[in-house]
């Protein structure tokens, strides 16, 4: 069979940090938890027009033959997923990148740039978070670019020129799912300035990198037991800031939006405002939190923003 140009939206789906899951639950529980979550993303595709081209680990690889149908796919399976783990007594979190671009189809296969690019996308989503590039943003229905908002621009192998990524906005909270076209179009953010922080009662500006965890030795010294005593840290890249976790229970990050995202041993770009958590998600009672504010050069001067509840 001679190969096809087409053109396609690919989208990578994978179960978050399944060694851990293997390790708290068992090789057999875990088995059947990431069979499951498979069949699930197979069942979301196929509603949405698309197919799973190969089943890679624990994640699948999807073709769509829209930038719309991808997305719905992406937030469908999220939902669906919160739904499940919300059954469980362990927590289960995917992440989901895609792209939209020409693709050479060989059988049941698809190859290209444009699935390299999407592998990029999802290596950069954290835990519960959709990302997607710049050019299938500007190939979504005005409806559906609405729920994006961009992150920054990121290099990409093989790329000469760094490429726009984008966040999607799928929920508005822990109990209620946000699907595209309900919330207003974001504008893209300017040079990022300065990073501001607090913790207990006190501010701090970042400048190049900073450090938080149990030891004392740490720039942000934490008592909350749940945390790590080297937990992560925020480091600057160019005009961006990026924390990084290297902790046992992870890192959550709650935007004031109200996306709530789980890193385990993770990276993510930090923008806008939110509150930082260490081990466990800051809507718990006890959780030690760090608020954060990246500030652009035209917000720097202002009146600072109300800090996170």
């Amino acid at each position: 069979m001679t190969a096809q140009n087409s053109n396609l939206t690919i989208l990578f789906v994978d179960v978050s940090d399944s060694t851990r899951l293997y390790e708290s639950i068992g090789d057999a529980a875990a088995f059947r938890e990431v069979r499951e979550c498979l069949k699930l993303f197979e069942e979301v595709a196929a509603s949405y027009q698309g197919r799973v081209v190969k089943t890679i680990g624990d994640g699948s690889m999807c073709a769509f033959p829209s930038a719309d149908t991808a997305l719905l796919a992406a937030c469908e399976m999220q939902a669906r997923v919160q739904q499940r783990k919300a059954l469980q007594d362990h927590k289960i979190s995917i992440r989901v990148g895609l792209h939209h671009g020409p693709v050479l189809v060989d059988g049941n296969d698809v190859y290209g740039d444009t699935v390299n690019t999407a592998s990029r996308m999802a290596q950069f989503a954290a835990s519960g978070q959709i990302i997607t590039s710049g050019e299938t943003v500007d190939m979504l229905s005005s409806a559906h670019r609405s729920s994006t908002r961009r992150l920054d621009a990121l290099p990409v192998k093989g790329k000469h020129e760094a490429v726009t990524v984008h966040s999607v906005m799928w929920q508005a909270g822990s109990d209620h799912t946000q699907m595209p076209g309900r919330v207003e179009t974001i504008a893209p953010q300017a040079k990022v300035a300065q990073l501001r922080l607090t913790h207990a009662g006190r501010e701090i500006t970042v400048t190049t990198s900073i450090s938080m965890g149990r030891n004392a030795t740490n720039a942000i010294a934490l008592k909350d037991t749940m945390a790590s005593r080297d937990h992560a840290r925020i480091e600057r890249r160019k005009d961006k800031f990026v924390l990084i976790d290297q902790s046992s229970n992870g890192t959550f990050v709650n935007m004031k939006s109200g996306e709530e995202y789980k890193l385990l041993r993770e990276e993510m770009f930090l923008h806008g405002s939110g509150a930082i958590s260490f081990g466990h998600s800051s809507r718990d009672k006890n959780a030690e939190i760090v608020g954060f504010w990246v500030e652009s050069t035209k917000a720097a001067g202002k009146a600072p923003p109300a800090k996170p509840k």
